[in-house]
């Protein structure tokens, strides 16, 4: 086998291939590209990395699957059902209210138009009912006996 390793791709990765490495893999189309690949990359300068970068890359990757989660099944959050069933009562009660209202409303002017019709059906009374209404209540009274005439007249 002509002097290349067992795992040529790999060890493309791992360290520079010698001229004869090079040369053998003009026949393969795939490792060559594999080998210019290799060689952009080591001349890619390192990029400064935060010290926490491995917690925030765990964190993002946890984050996703919960929304991934989410999506597949419904999922009770109850921080986000309160305010809406909050919201749904507010509106609830305001219709209730605002029904009740309108009703007791539509009520009074049912009752102003019916006094109105009874006003205007039977004319007021004259004045001479008027004048004489004491004595008129007195007759509608019960009579009692009075205890004092009777007594005198025995």
């Amino acid at each position: 086998m002509n002097n290349q390793p067992d795992n040529l791709p790999e060890s493309l990765w791992r360290r520079k291939l010698s001229p004869a490495e090079r040369t053998g893999l003009r026949g393969q189309p795939e490792l060559e590209l594999e080998a210019q690949l290799t060689d952009a990359l080591a001349k890619i300068s390192n990029a400064p990395v935060p010290s926490n970068f491995t917690a925030r890359v765990l964190d993002a990757i946890d984050f996703e699957e919960k929304q991934a989660a989410r999506s597949r099944g419904h999922v009770w959050n109850w921080r986000l059902l309160w305010p809406r069933l909050a919201v749904a009562a507010a509106v609830l009660i305001f219709a209730g209210v605002s029904i009740q209202r309108y009703e007791a409303n539509s009520h009074r002017i049912a009752l102003a138009k019916n006094v109105a019709l009874v006003a205007v059906a039977q004319p007021p009374p004259s004045v001479d009912a008027l004048e004489n209404l004491d004595a008129i209540q007195r007759m509608s009274q019960s009579a009692r006996a009075d205890g004092e005439l009777l007594a005198a007249l025995q």
